[in-house]
């Protein structure tokens, strides 16, 4: 296994992170552990987590924070918490009441230790704001993260889904308090949205942050999505959000197919192989629900893209270029 720093930290990760949105809502509790079993095994060190992660976003069914629980009963025996860099999110909601979700200071202190419960442990290695919260100032916001900082409830404060420019007003309001600030940001970042590339990954990095991309397979897009129709499989998703997708790139999606089947490798495998190759990224989340998926993740490892496939995917899945170059001269 690889290993890299996170960002500008002292913290050493595994190049693939566990995402576990799936433990509970697709893959029940049994599947879960073992999944979780073999991605430490294999060396996989940071698994990420969400407060509100639990209820299934297709059937509706399971509850909110069922996904930490489970984590947590795992984390639990052995000596797994201590081998297991432990990220969680904090700011969805838990219901219409004032002050239940959000990034305000009340709801930031509460959400924390509800999140410490459910694990099962005393601190959360990397704390990370799920979205943005236009209405909190800064302010507000790290002096309820510094103070969760100096209780030793959080080590490390993370962001995701942030724009660019959140992430500069983040850094600079930490740097006002001397905080540490942001050490990483979660993004949407695959071959087939590249948006974060005019900013949010150039602010990531002068600011020191890891890159870390969620939905590197574009909710199974990049996943060889073509050929399991030919073969009478079918593409999951959240809400088949992907069929829109498909229908409106095909040939695009055709040409990419087309060239993994050239390299003789698996689409999904190259995804997240080209993930691995982008400047600043520290590495993807991989969100299985079967072991064999976990498997698949982790030959993507020892995939090497030659310049040659790396120029050819750039044609087929061009990037906006950097700002403001690519909007400006």
């Amino acid at each position: 296994m690889p290993y890299t720093q996170l960002g500008r930290t002292g913290l050493t990760v595994a190049r693939l992170v566990l995402g576990t949105m799936n433990f509970g809502p697709a893959t029940d509790e049994h599947d879960s552990g073992e999944i979780m079993d073999a991605a430490l095994d294999a060396g996989v060190n940071l698994f990420d987590t969400a407060d509100v992660y639990g209820r299934s976003q297709v059937t509706g069914a399971g509850t909110r924070g069922d996904t930490e629980e489970l984590v947590g009963r795992w984390l639990g025996r052995g000596d797994r918490r201590e081998r297991v860099v432990l990220a969680t999110k904090v700011y969805g909601s838990w219901g219409d009441w004032p002050n239940s979700g959000g990034l305000g200071a009340r709801h930031i202190r509460r959400a924390c230790e509800d999140s410490l419960r459910r694990l099962g442990t005393d601190h959360i290695d990397i704390y990370q704001m799920h979205h943005i919260d236009r209405r909190v100032p800064w302010e507000e916001i790290w002096q309820a993260m510094d103070l969760l900082v100096a209780q030793g409830k959080v080590l490390y404060v993370g962001s995701s889904n942030f724009a660019g420019w959140h992430i500069a007003q983040a850094e600079e309001a930490a740097a006002r308090r001397s905080s540490l600030g942001l050490v990483s940001e979660q993004c949407l970042y695959n071959l087939a949205q590249r948006a974060a590339e005019a900013e949010v990954l150039p602010a990531a990095q002068a600011y020191g942050l890891g890159v870390i991309p969620w939905s590197p397979l574009h909710g199974g897009v990049l996943g060889g999505v073509l050929e399991k129709e030919r073969t009478g499989g079918r593409h999951r998703s959240a809400g088949d959000r992907a069929a829109a997708e498909v229908a409106e790139r095909r040939e695009q999606i055709q040409a990419y197919e087309d060239l993994c089947g050239k390299l003789g490798t698996p689409p999904g495998e190259v995804a997240l192989a080209w993930l691995l190759t982008r400047p600043g990224v520290t590495g993807p989340i991989v969100g299985p629900r079967t072991r064999e998926q976990l498997h698949s993740a982790l030959r993507a490892l020892s995939v090497e893209l030659s310049p040659e496939t790396l120029a050819e995917l750039d044609r087929i899945f061009p990037g906006p270029g950097p700002a403001p170059e690519s909007f400006a001269w």
